[in-house]
């Protein structure tokens, strides 16, 4: 059956992660992970999936301006920065706000906040998607969150903070992989690479149906459709991409 195959599959992976399995069950795998391979994985990831998703981004963000405050600033939060892979999509004089849970993305950063000057950069967060409570309610007028829903622990806290933080009338914009259609080929793949991938990279989960949890929160518009990004021999490649207005 289906199932036997997926732990089979399973199986076999976990045999040839053998090796970061073990190096997790001795405490080791998560901060080596944590602090040097995600982050240079994520830089080699965000590179292949800017050019793959350039067009796309593009579009995405073409409307920001739109929503600048009364005194025509724009106050952008992103979650989980990472790289700053999206920072060349902002509009000049965009006023950015980065968080992240993790504070070892700093090499890359910096090096795409010098290549984007045409950004204010006000502060950065070492902090959840679900736990903004550092930035005040109603404070934002863009929130920015691409490739971090996959692995974040809780989708509706995030989504929560995400409203809390938006003026009314602000936008969430958001771009992620997602579970595949479940007759397909791709949701097998998935179902067999899950326990290994998301351990390998940092929780990333890859069965999550998130565009369930946008259309469950309580924003007041939602614009979303459902993309493929060819990433070549990976299991990501069903993506949702759009926005949501508070």
């Amino acid at each position: 059956t289906m199932e036997t195959s997926i732990l089979l599959l399973r199986a076999c992976l976990a045999l040839l992660a053998m090796p970061i399995y073990l190096l997790s069950f001795l405490g080791i795998w998560k901060p080596f992970c944590k602090k040097i391979f995600f982050p240079y994985f994520l830089e080699k990831l965000s590179v292949i999936h800017n050019r793959k998703t350039h067009r796309q981004k593009q579009e995405l963000f073409r409307n920001l301006p739109e929503f600048a405050g009364a005194s025509g600033e724009l106050k952008l939060l992103e979650i989980g920065t990472g790289c700053g892979a999206n920072f060349q999509f902002y509009p000049p004089g965009c006023k950015v706000t980065c968080t992240d849970i993790n504070p070892h993305f700093q090499q890359t950063l910096t090096r795409n906040m010098k290549k984007n000057q045409h950004l204010h950069y006000e502060r950065f967060l070492v902090t959840a998607a679900e736990d903004l409570s550092q930035v005040p309610s109603g404070s934002v007028d863009a929130v920015v969150c691409t490739l971090v829903l996959c692995s974040v622990l809780d989708v509706d806290r995030a989504l929560r903070e995400v409203l809390r933080v938006l003026r009314p009338g602000g936008v969430f914009y958001f771009l992620d992989h997602v579970a595949a259609d479940h007759s397909s080929w791709k949701y097998f793949w998935q179902q067999s690479c899950f326990p290994t991938w998301k351990l390998v990279f940092d929780g990333c989960c890859l069965t999550r149906e998130i565009w369930k949890n946008l259309e469950q929160a309580n924003f007041s518009e939602l614009k979303l459709q459902h993309i493929s990004v060819p990433l070549a021999w990976t299991p990501i490649k069903p993506h949702i991409i759009g926005y949501a207005v508070k």
